[in-house]
């Protein structure tokens, strides 16, 4: 496949318009409906369902759209890593999730910023569960991962931190001065239900509690008494004062590791896992 074709597809098939994806691509609508034309053709498929009203994408088209952002994302991977490797101080990109591993993630940039050699670190904040992503299409080249909260399959790792968690509550909160508490305790509030964070396909689980994708999110709802979280203790560190941690015993420990993809050949990359494992 051509890969500009392919990038038209991928523009009409989230537009679902060609007018607006021409638009997007900043040509005229009839060449970029014959170079979709051409495409469905060389592919013998059909890709879009077009009426006079609507476009709609075929199950085949479906398929191509996601192929096809992953194959656009690695055409600018592959450009991005080649223009630095000719660059005298190469740069690597490093996927975290907002408000998390704070702490860790500061003396690791430190240690690492000393290292003869280091690369320039670029940090590509992200949401639950888009690392893993991140990392397979060449967005990023190394992130940080909290198992089991984030996948690890396909990737390498190496582990760096385990810790207990804890609940987050309102300061206000009858079980806020609690030495410790239990899942099922945490559990059974009906005024204060668990949040729902989005799995690795951005749908959220069933259940009464509010949908979050960041921290900054979920400590706003916590505080207006909406909802309530277990997460590592490290993400509870420095709470705003209208909040409250309480450690949870029965809570199964989370492990921060730092991934990377099992192909990847960066000296950077092993250099940056080094000095990570040696914190």
């Amino acid at each position: 496949m051509d890969i500009r074709e392919l990038r038209y597809f991928v523009a009409v098939a989230e537009e679902l318009h060609f007018g607006k994806a021409a638009e997007r691509l900043e040509m005229a609508q009839p060449p970029l409906s014959r170079a979709i034309a051409r495409l469905e053709g060389q592919l013998g498929v059909v890709l879009l369902e077009r009426t006079s009203r609507k476009v709609t994408l075929t199950e085949a088209g479906a398929v191509l759209l996601s192929e096809g952002r992953a194959i656009l994302s690695a055409v600018a991977a592959a450009e991005r890593r080649t223009q630095d490797a000719a660059r005298r101080r190469p740069r690597l990109v490093l996927a975290v999730k907002t408000g998390t591993a704070d702490l860790l993630l500061a003396k690791l940039l430190d240690a690492y910023s000393a290292e003869p050699g280091a690369a320039t670190v670029d940090l590509l904040l992200c949401e639950a569960h888009e690392q893993q992503k991140l990392l397979q299409d060449g967005q990023a080249d190394v992130a940080l991962l909290h198992l089991p909260f984030d996948s690890a399959v396909g990737l390498d790792t190496e582990t760096l931190h385990t810790e207990g968690q804890v609940a987050i509550r309102p300061a206000s909160h009858p079980l806020a001065g609690r030495r410790e508490i239990r899942v099922a305790e945490v559990t059974a509030l009906p005024e204060l239900p668990m949040a729902r964070w989005p799995g690795p396909g951005g749908s959220y689980p069933e259940g009464p509690g509010a949908e979050v994708r960041n921290l900054t999110q979920l400590f706003q709802l916590i505080a207006l008494g909406r909802t309530t979280v277990i997460i590592p203790e490290s993400a509870g560190t420095d709470l705003r004062r209208d909040l409250a941690a309480v450690p949870v015993s029965d809570a199964p420990p989370v492990t921060t590791v730092i991934a990377w993809p099992p192909h990847s050949r960066l000296r950077a990359v092993a250099d940056l896992v080094r000095v990570a494992s040696r914190l």
